[in-house]
């Protein structure tokens, strides 16, 4: 059988991505919703052709380094809007130089060793779907740049049910993770949106928000050791299910994006799978209602699992509700119990709020049902979201997505503003657009907003809109209290409104880190610091 294809340039696998007939019709959908004609680009001719490799690796690593052009170039960028755009042009000027697959720990320690040395670029490399530029390393920072790709690393090599433990190497696919606990009747039960193509590796380095909207909402509250190959050496964080032997080592590592270390494998807490789901919809004709019952429930105690809430344009989009109504998803799942009456007071307080149930309760136990098809239409539709992205960059839409949290008191300022500032900057950009809102994850004392915006793209011009968009919205978010990221992670991106938003003392702290750790400053210049 032949193995299944990775898109060169757009999101996941090359045979999901629309034909030219499904792209004529997503390009009168945009012409719909965002005025006049759009037309399907016509496919890329050619292949990717990085520039040369500048370096040569040492004859004890040549089984595990490779140079060649396609191996490059697939580990160029992530999958953010410029990168979309560049790969689509076939622009792969940033290729690595190398590109290094250690089998273990000590081949990660010996690229490492050798990266020091010879003082190169060394940039950790998991699915690449970062969307902050967190994996694209400037080729000028270095006389070399060594990407080093950890997909050689995807096993699951204990598992310990006593304490619903298991040991993971970093670079484990989420479907492969999920396929190898499965075998045990576990589950990590972390979804990201990238979920398909990132790995564990990568969710921790980027602190990466999963599945579960409240309590369990980040991979670090699954984590609960870590090992780490620093260019010092090894660092092993022991197995504990909390401490409060001072700050805590696990915490330096979770969200350091690579600058620091390379995550080698870790040990999480999983459960096991789901036996009963309940799940529910409610509409709300003013988006503020909606809000409201958001944090009711989220303060409330009763941890759903669901409490997504979609703006009228997010529900369009996501193909949930067409009628421009503001719609709350609502999902309770056990291994314990049933599930009735957590629904029933999770819908008697989006009542409360003025909603109304549009679809179910509905209630189910049945196990192989569930693993068959977890979350229905809406996990779907949300896994598939990366895809759309891709389709309409290729119709000349320019569409991206940017996500934060704020407290429940900022809210209501916080989204005004964001919203009148982004839709400001497509107008003066692309001529007017849409500005769509969700809610991807909620807390006692605020919510994770998560944007979208779409616009027209002027061929040629489409990185300076983008820039111009991006940063407006980013201005917008830390003027109204909010953060530059929930857990979209701060990459390259993100790294001017980062050095905004953290206390400078804590910058020089960080920097104190880094310099025990890696004295040579190799691993991924230009993130964080």
């Amino acid at each position: 059988m032949t193995e299944r294809a990775r898109h060169p340039w757009a999101w996941g696998w090359a045979d999901k991505f629309p034909d030219d007939a499904a792209r004529r019709g997503l390009a009168q959908l945009a012409g719909a919703m965002l005025g006049g004609g759009f037309e399907p680009a016509p496919p890329v001719r050619g292949v990717p052709a990085p520039p040369a490799s500048r370096v040569r690796p040492p004859d004890s690593l040549a089984e595990v380094v490779a140079a060649d052009d396609a191996t490059r170039a697939a580990r160029t960028y992530g999958k953010g809007y410029p990168d979309l755009v560049r790969g689509a042009r076939l622009d792969y000027a940033a290729a690595p130089d190398l590109v290094a697959r250690p089998r273990s720990e000590a081949e990660v320690a010996a690229v490492l060793d050798w990266c020091s040395s010879a003082g190169l670029a060394a940039v950790p490399f998991g699915g690449g779907t970062s969307v902050v530029g967190g994996t694209e390393c400037a080729r000028d920072a270095a006389p070399g740049v060594v990407c080093v790709d950890l997909g050689a690393l995807d096993r699951v090599l204990e598992v310990e049910p006593i304490s619903r433990t298991a040991r993971i190497q970093a670079g484990t696919f989420g479907p492969s993770l999920d396929a190898q606990l499965g075998a045990h009747g576990l589950t990590l039960r972390h979804y990201p949106q990238s979920y398909e193509f990132s790995t564990l590796g990568g969710w921790l380095a980027t602190r990466a928000g999963g599945h579960y909207a409240t309590v369990y909402t980040h991979i670090d509250d699954l984590c609960e050791s870590l090992r780490v190959v620093t260019p010092r050496g090894v660092i092993a964080t022991p197995r504990l299910p909390a401490s409060g032997a001072g700050p805590a080592p696990d915490r330096m590592f979770l969200g350091s994006e690579g600058i620091l270390g390379v995550i080698t494998e870790a040990w999480m807490r999983v459960v096991p799978r789901p036996r009963w789901r309940a799940s529910a919809s409610v509409k709300f004709r003013a988006f503020a209602d909606g809000v409201r019952a958001a944090r009711l429930l989220a303060q409330s105690g009763l941890h759903p699992t669901n409490c997504r809430l979609l703006d009228g344009n997010e529900a369009r989009l996501h193909r949930v509700s067409f009628d421009g109504a503001n719609v709350l998803l609502l999902g309770f799942e056990s291994a314990d119990h049933p599930l009735e009456a957590w629904m029933a007071r999770a819908v008697e307080l989006a009542r409360d709020a003025g909603g109304e149930v549009s679809a179910g309760p509905t209630f189910s136990d049945d196990s192989a049902k569930l693993r068959a098809g977890e979350a229905g239409s809406w996990r779907q539709a949300f896994l598939d979201a990366p895809y759309l992205q891709s389709a309409l960059v290729s119709v000349g839409v320019l569409a991206d997505t940017f996500e934060t949290a704020c407290t429940w008191d900022r809210f209501d300022a916080l989204h005004a503003g964001v919203v009148s500032a982004v839709t400001a900057a497509l107008q003066d950009q692309c001529g007017g657009g849409v500005v769509s809102c969700r809610f991807t994850h909620v807390y006692p004392d605020g919510p994770a907003p998560y944007y979208t915006f779409l616009g027209r793209a002027r061929p040629g011009d489409e990185l300076a809109q983008w820039k111009t968009i991006k940063a407006a919205a980013s201005d917008a978010l830390l003027a109204h209290g909010g953060t530059i990221t929930h857990h979209h992670a701060v990459g390259r991106v993100h790294k001017p409104w980062y050095d905004r938003e953290r206390p400078p003392l804590f910058a020089e702290a960080l920097a104190a880190v880094k310099r025990t750790l890696d004295p040579a400053g190799i691993l991924n210049p230009g993130v964080l610091l």
